[in-house]
């Protein structure tokens, strides 16, 4: 990071708000006091950091962290959040593509995660528009990891570039 001093102003704010609401003991906000807020926190002055110091590579952070503390609160707040891997994927997705808006790096790896967080979370429905567990296909769709586990060794053994 090239200059810290916003990083740094927004955790000891975050963190002091944080204790300090804690300590004032309001009711409304008691749900919130946990560790996924402290993920939030750290996660936004990692956003402040990449947005307004032009530190563009800590947008991948920023987004991831804050991502996984809004993930944790929402998820027992509201029934139609999923709760599933999917989502995390997800959320490492848009970390990438917001990333690449500003450094241009990253196009490749947050579609890849963008398309394996959309077949996680829409399995069932991808499965049912296919018909392939009418077909008798279903059994082969069970190794489609396998295509994973194939491009992944590609591009670790073969592609040399």
């Amino acid at each position: 990071m090239k200059n810290q001093r916003i990083f740094a102003g927004i955790i000891l704010i975050g963190f002091g708000a944080y204790f300090f609401l804690q300590q004032s003991n309001i009711t409304v906000l008691q749900p919130y006091f946990t560790w996924p807020s402290l993920l939030i926190i750290i996660g936004i002055a990692f956003l402040f950091q990449g947005y307004g110091a032009k530190d563009y590579h800590a947008i991948l952070p920023g987004v991831i962290l804050t991502g996984f503390g809004l993930h944790f609160h929402i998820v027992n707040r509201l029934e139609i959040w999923p709760d599933h891997i999917g989502i995390f994927i997800l959320i490492i997705a848009l970390a990438f593509l917001l990333q690449y808006q500003k450094t241009r790096t990253g196009l490749f790896q947050g579609i890849l995660f963008l398309i394996l967080a959309s077949l996680l979370l829409f399995y069932d429905r991808i499965a049912i528009w296919l018909g392939l567990l009418e077909n008798g296909v279903s059994n082969p769709w069970k190794f489609w990891p396998a295509i994973f586990i194939l491009a992944g060794a590609y591009f670790l053994f073969i592609k040399k570039k």
